[in-house]
C-alpha cells in the first residue's frame, strides 16, 4: 500500500521517514519530495508498505501524531491519473 504523509519538517529526511515507518513492519520504498528548484523539501512524502495490516497500523498510528516537531496528515494515498498525453499543435501537412 502507498502511503501519503504530509506536514513534514523541511529538515526531515527520507532516512527519518523510512525509520518511523519500520516500527510498523516492512517498508518497500520510501520518499520525502524535493523542490527541483532549491533543493528543499516540499514537506510530504511517500511510503509503500507491502502488508496492508501493517500499512493501516502505521497510519493510524502516525496520523495526527507529532513527528520532528510538526503534527503529520497520514494517509492512503489516491492512485495518481493517468498523464494526458501531449497533443501535437503543429498543423498537419497534407
Amino acid at each position: 500500500m502507498k502511503i501519503f504523509v504530509a506536514k513534514l519538517g523541511f529538515k526531515t529526511t527520507t532516512d527519518d521517514l523510512r525509520q518511523l515507518f519500520e516500527r510498523f513492519g516492512t517498508v518497500d520504498s520510501c520518499r520525502v519530495i524535493m523542490d527541483r528548484d532549491t533543493g528543499r523539501s516540499k514537506c510530504y512524502g511517500f511510503v509503500e508498505m507491502p502488508i496492508d495490516e501493517e500499512a493501516y497500523k502505521a497510519i493510524v498510528e502516525t496520523d495526527e501524531t507529532e513527528f520532528q516537531g510538526s503534527v503529520l496528515q497520514v494517509k492512503k494515498s489516491r492512485p495518481t491519473a493517468p498523464s494526458a498525453s501531449k497533443t501535437d499543435s503543429r498543423p498537419k501537412q497534407k
